[in-house]
């Protein structure tokens, strides 16, 4: 089973990605969330997640910017999502 957090500044699309990612549960288990870059980054350290569903534009920090901020060794699997 893989670990994954997911990150996105409305909620909607993060219900959504609850929603789809629900129906895989045998496959993958969501471990954290985030609303925003900085919080998308302290997640990704803290639960060092195999993948990562990552909005691209959101407030203060893009999903590039997350990135950037994390040591490229320690990237997970993204997939970028935005609406």
């Amino acid at each position: 089973m893989r670990r994954a957090v997911i990150v996105d500044d409305e909620p909607q699309a993060l219900q959504k990605l609850h929603r789809l990612l629900g129906e895989h549960q045998d496959h993958i288990q969501i471990v954290g969330e985030a609303s925003d870059g900085l919080s998308a980054v302290e997640a990704i350290e803290r639960f060092s997640p195999e993948v990562v569903f990552l909005d691209i534009e959101m407030p203060g920090l893009s999903g590039f910017g997350v990135l950037d901020s994390i040591p490229q060794e320690r990237w997970p699997t993204v997939v970028f999502t935005t609406a």
